[in-house]
């Protein structure tokens, strides 16, 4: 099947509903492995429509549901920032660590809220890391290139 970056439809209107505090929640990444049996894009609904297809990815020293997003180490007390009329979201790249894996994708998670989707990131190809850091890199954090902004 398939892996679409895109910020899952059910987290828009789920942030509108005022389901995730993305201040205090804990927000999770977790690894989706090459060819997917399922489609991963802005339908996702759930970290569990992964599991459910087994299609997360398995490997030496990964850990099943991924790990937590780190906090910001650019001394802002918050992960929402704003900029102008824009507000988005500060993460810092997040590295898995002495991994053995490849992996297409990731999803991006809310394990405080019933493990409800926030987006879905297609890698491009398949990534492999081999005992060593395996890390996602986020896109530059401010109002026009973060991942997660509303304006």
């Amino acid at each position: 099947m398939a892996i679409t970056t895109a910020m899952c439809n059910s987290f828009k209107q789920e942030l509108l509903g005022g389901v995730h505090d993305l201040d205090t929640d804990v927000l999770k990444i977790a690894l989706i492995k090459e060819s997917p049996i399922g489609t991963y894009d802005a339908t996702t609904t759930n970290y569990s429509d992964v599991t459910g297809n087994t299609d997360e990815a398995v490997g030496t020293n990964y850990t099943a549901g991924g790990q937590v997003l780190d906090t910001p180490t650019d001394g802002s007390s918050s992960i929402i920032n704003l900029d102008g009329g824009t507000a988005y979201i500060d993460f810092n790249d997040e590295v898995f660590s002495t991994l053995t894996i490849s992996a297409d994708g990731a999803i991006l998670y809310n394990s405080s809220q019933g493990n409800k989707a926030i987006a879905v990131f297609d890698f491009g190809g398949t990534v492999t890391s081999t005992n060593g850091d395996f890390t996602i890199v986020f896109p530059t954090q401010d109002s026009s290139s973060a991942v997660i902004r509303i304006t």
